[in-house]
């Protein structure tokens, strides 16, 4: 059954509603981004063998050889609307920050006033890998970053300080991020990089996510979906993970995303199953350009993060907090509206990231909305979209890394969608669940009923999918 034009409308101006942020929803679109981008900042250091007590001296360009406006001018040229500059640290990398990255992002900011250009750096995590984390734009932020890395990144002490890198050391670190009067945003980077096995876990378990959460709900809002590096392909002198999309060397990706992610009712379904409103994004990871021999595409040239806000940097964190947010790879689409309104009260409605409150067994009406490519993709290519998932899963299903009772709702086709302008519109009426719950949307340009295993030297742009951020059903 097919939801009415004000049905609809009723439900996107609830999903849109932010208070203290855009006043005019109608101010808001998606803003294509990626938070994950390295520069020349992202420094190798190497000790000198003549003076091993010395600090070594950061190689300016040894991790990446582009610099920050590079990285703003080709993320420009792919479509993107916001940036983040995320150089990783090393021995007082936090000055490095301070002194020499900064000056550039601001000229950057200059350079491209259309793109808004956030402050920020690839988080060394104590006792784990690496987050992005963002600095909302005020006058404090360049000094807040210093202090930040200063104090708890796990490589700025020289000689290594081991007491640096625990994961109680972790905590600390996002109880005084949130403290700050301008708290930053943090995203867990290639969160199961480090697994060797399928629903296996390395340096990170969904349930160091949730004391994350715990210790700064404020601050952590999730982690990438889909992590960079995906041009990553087989050559001489390359091992097995620096071949692989995502340089995932123990267990792969799969569709291109994190495991966490791809695998239906797990880590990530069980973060929504245990309450968490948990988001997920999508980046680039850039370092060094497939063109150039490196493993990565530019910023925005495959992956994508959309972020419902005004163009406004204090908007689009509150996109993120909130969760107003899909990912795509390829360019599949470039639009996607995920909406719920109860059947005989459509004023009760919500968007993504939003909460519908319904009584249980009452009908809802969900209406997912995408804007298919209309232009060939940075590979030349025009894709097509096979078939979406609506995907649903309680709230409130206890402990453990897996969600049983995360499932496909239904699996909708071409011949389930009709045309609505520039836009496909699916429709489909439910009962709510008992109990708390969870939709969300996927979609994907092959015939898999679920992504598969990616393998060593695939064609990633034969392999694209989206997904939705979740909306939320509560029950009155």
């Amino acid at each position: 059954m097919s939801l009415s034009r004000k049905t609809l409308a009723a439900a996107l101006a609830l999903a849109q509603a932010s208070p203290g942020m855009a006043q005019d929803a109608s101010q808001r679109s998606w803003l294509a981004g990626d938070h994950h981008v390295h520069s020349i900042y992202s420094a190798r250091y190497e000790a000198n063998p003549a003076d091993p007590d010395r600090v070594p001296e950061p190689i300016i360009g040894g991790d990446s050889a582009h610099t920050v406006l590079q990285n703003v001018r080709m993320g420009k040229s792919f479509g993107l609307d916001w940036m983040v500059s995320t150089d990783h640290g090393g021995p007082h990398h936090s000055a490095l920050n301070h002194d020499r990255a900064w000056p550039d992002v601001v000229a950057a900011r200059r350079a491209f006033e259309g793109m808004v250009l956030f402050y920020g750096m690839e988080f060394d995590v104590p006792g784990g890998e690496h987050a992005s984390l963002i600095l909302p734009t005020t006058a404090e932020e360049r000094e807040t970053l210093r202090e930040i890395e200063a104090r708890f990144g796990k490589r700025e002490a020289f000689p290594a300080d081991s007491t640096r890198n625990t994961k109680a050391r972790m905590i600390d670190a996002l109880r005084y991020m949130a403290d700050l009067p301008h708290p930053p945003v943090l995203i867990a980077n290639h969160p199961s990089r480090t697994a060797t096995g399928f629903g296996e876990w390395g340096l990170h378990a969904p349930a160091e996510f949730l004391a994350w959460k715990h210790a700064a709900p404020n601050v952590v809002i999730g982690m990438e979906g889909a992590p960079g590096h995906q041009a990553a392909m087989p050559s001489a002198g390359r091992d097995k993970a620096h071949g692989s999309r995502g340089l995932y060397g123990g267990f792969p990706t799969m569709g291109g995303f994190d495991q966490m992610v791809a695998r239906l009712g797990g880590a990530w379904d069980a973060l929504l199953g245990k309450g968490l409103h948990w988001t997920i994004t999508a980046t680039s990871d850039s370092h060094g350009n497939w063109r150039e021999g490196g493993a990565d595409f530019w910023p925005g040239e495959y992956s994508k993060t959309w972020v419902f806000a005004a163009k406004d940097a204090d908007d689009i964190l509150d996109g993120l907090h909130k969760g107003r947010v899909f990912v795509t790879t390829g360019d599949i689409i470039d639009r996607l509206e995920l909406s719920a309104a109860a059947s005989q009260a459509p004023e009760r409605a919500a968007g993504m990231g939003g909460t519908l409150a319904l009584r249980p067994g009452e009908e809802m009406n969900v209406t997912i909305r995408f804007r298919p490519a209309r232009s060939a993709n940075a590979s030349g290519r025009l894709p097509k979209v096979h078939h979406v998932d609506l995907i649903a899963g309680s709230a409130s299903s206890g402990s453990g890394d897996s969600n049983a009772t995360t499932r496909v709702v239904h699996r909708f086709t071409s011949r389930d969608w009709r045309t609505e302008g520039d836009a496909l519109v699916i429709t489909h009426r439910m009962k709510a669940p008992n109990g708390p719950s969870y939709l969300r949307v996927r979609g994907t340009n092959t015939s898999q009923a679920e992504p598969g295993m990616d393998v060593v030297g695939e064609d990633p742009w034969q392999d694209l999918w989206f997904y939705s951020n979740p909306l939320y059903v509560s029950q009155q």
